[in-house]
């Protein structure tokens, strides 16, 4: 049985796809002050205690001069999340479309359309000056489905067809665009405004959750 349904699944990317904070895994270059530091606003942010936009932009200033080729090469190695390419291929081979939006940086994300058949990615984007760090651009803020409601309407996806998968405070404006929404492993807030929950880290559990929710037919590979 095929789905004619036009489904759509969006991912935050830290702590959802990758098993990883990009930022204090970086900051550990400089010491451990630096990296508790940058885990101390990470988490203030995640939790919805400071202004997002702004400790994004702190944490990034802090770590200003690190070395391109160094950030470049923690980039590459951040874990995909266990179940993640079990997830996507399966959602994949089914006919869904997927986003990934972050409030991270291009330098983690591209890898995504790669190793997981990511379809759109929105991300911020790391600055470097002579192969340094210098400076962050906000392409996402905090609210990150101002980010992607364009593509959507786009696609032509319905509200009642959309997925939205996310862990922390800054992604939960998210919730607005979705029919169906899971909080990952996620921070009270989130655990208490999500549809479902999912408490172990491994992301194909989902594919038991969208079952429950939608039927089997939204699993079943799309005919061609």
């Amino acid at each position: 049985m095929s789905t004619q349904r036009n489904m759509l699944a969006v991912f935050d990317v830290e702590g959802v796809l990758l098993d990883a904070e990009y930022l204090p895994v970086l900051a550990s270059l400089m010491g451990p002050e630096k990296e508790k530091e940058i885990w101390d606003i990470t988490k203030a942010g995640i939790r919805g205690e400071i202004n997002w936009e702004e400790g994004l932009v702190r944490r990034v200033h802090a770590l200003r001069g690190i070395d391109h080729g160094k950030a470049k090469e923690i980039a590459e190695n951040l874990p995909i999340m266990h179940g993640a390419k079990e997830l996507c291929s399966a959602l994949k081979n089914a006919g869904w479309k997927m986003i990934a939006v972050s409030g991270g940086f291009t330098i983690i994300t591209d890898r995504l359309k790669h190793d997981l058949g990511i379809d759109k990615i929105f991300s911020n984007e790391l600055i470097f000056n002579n192969d340094k760090l210098e400076d962050v651009k906000l392409n996402v803020t905090s609210d990150k489905a101002a980010a992607i409601k364009s593509t959507i309407q786009e696609w032509g996806v319905r509200k009642d067809d959309i997925v939205v998968v996310v862990d922390g405070a800054n992604d939960l404006k998210l919730f607005a665009l979705a029919g169906y929404t899971v909080g990952f492993c996620p921070v009270e807030i989130v655990k208490e405004r999500a549809d479902d929950t999912i408490e172990r880290r491994d992301l194909s559990l989902l594919l038991h959750l969208l079952e429950k929710k939608y039927g089997k037919a939204v699993l079943a590979t799309t005919s061609k």
